[in-house]
């Protein structure tokens, strides 16, 4: 049988210590060549939902040998890019019928080929993004980090604020983003959450002064954190490359980035109305800067690199690209608990093998 999962399930299974760890055991598999990874492809188009928006199909894969597992995911995105403020956003927009967005993971097994399970990708996204960025905090920043200043409130900051609290003793946090609703629903939300308090600023350079972590957790194709505003001893984090202006980036210490593919495969199609090809923006965003000189995160995790010398460096962190490896690596715990509490509906192989040669 195929599993059929939800992202309801997804989040009961999955928890984020969980997450941190079977990423880190994947990584030190892909720091000696046995998990492998294929960059991200986007094909971008026009579409006929809006002058202003495009069609995005994204996919990503990767294999984890030792688990068992490969994974796809697969994206079929309406994106826009409104200004909002002084900041261009990437937005997606819900759609696909019943305001739904469209996002799948598909889990195969390496022994035999067949699909073990097929679920949204929603869920594990952000938690795979959050896992990764609590991994550079757990190596790179100190060991007595006890306050976070956070920049956002959206989707990805629970994530990003869970697994730092995973890893180090967070006693503070403060949190800054432009929509004032959403920042003091989020502050509400994250201090019953994390059981410390979380407080809500009004602006940028207050939620990071005195920060010994900043976290950078937006939707912005352009900077939200700039050098004047580095002490040191501060990790910088990022979930995105455009988020720490390049100055800033230069002027740390300790640099590590997630992985040295520096952006997806783009095709895009004449009359794709696609500004995150801008110049200096989106993913042209610290161009000037040399990803691919910087140790990547599972050459931290193995100890071939080193991620902070001393309590005054200041390091930081690029999440530059996600990899499909990091489904098939967390995929793999979802599909055990699944399997184990009996969890999700089963649907048989056979409508999703076949027996005419592919």
């Amino acid at each position: 049988m195929t599993l059929i999962l939800s992202n309801d399930d997804v989040e009961r299974l999955l928890t984020m210590p969980d997450c941190i760890e079977a990423l880190e055991q994947a990584y030190l598999d892909m720091a000696e060549g046995r998990g492998i990874s294929r960059q991200r492809s986007d094909c971008i188009t026009p579409t006929t939902y809006g002058e202003d928006a495009i069609y995005g199909l994204k996919s990503m894969d990767g294999v984890v040998p030792s688990l068992g597992v490969g994974a796809i995911r697969i994206n079929s995105d309406i994106v826009t890019n409104p200004l909002v403020g002084n900041a261009r956003r990437r937005v997606k927009i819900p759609a696909a019928p019943n305001n739904r967005y469209v996002g799948l993971v598909l889990l195969f097994s390496t022994h035999n080929g067949e699909p073990l399970a097929i679920f949204p990708d929603g869920v594990l996204q952000r938690m795979r993004v959050g896992a990764t960025n609590g991994l550079g905090v757990k190596y790179m920043a100190r060991e007595n980090a006890r306050s976070i200043g956070i920049l956002g409130s959206g989707w990805q900051a629970e994530t990003q604020l869970t697994a730092a609290c995973a890893v180090r003793k967070i006693e503070t946090v403060k949190c800054f983003s432009p929509n004032e609703e959403n920042r003091e629903a989020f502050c509400a939300r994250m201090t019953q959450l994390l059981k410390i308090p979380v407080t809500s600023v009004s602006q940028p350079e207050e939620a990071v002064a005195g920060a010994d972590i900043v976290m950078c957790s937006s939707n912005s194709l352009d900077p939200i954190f700039f050098q004047g505003w580095i002490e040191p001893g501060m990790h910088l984090s990022s979930i995105k490359k455009p988020e720490i202006e390049p100055d800033a980036i230069r002027a740390a210490n300790r640099v590590a980035v997630h992985t040295h593919d520096t952006s997806p495969i783009l095709v895009v199609a004449k009359g794709a109305n696609f500004r995150e090809d801008t110049k200096d923006a989106g993913w042209n965003a610290a161009n000037k800067i040399d990803f691919k000189a910087y140790p990547a995160l599972p050459e931290l995790i193995s100890g071939r690199a080193v991620g902070r010398a001393n309590d005054a460096e200041v390091t930081c962190f690029l999440n530059n690209l996600g990899l499909g490896y990091q489904f098939a690596a967390a995929g793999s715990v979802i599909y055990k608990r699944a399997k184990e509490q009996n969890v999700g509906i089963g649907l048989p192989t056979d409508w999703f093998t076949e027996t005419v040669h592919p």
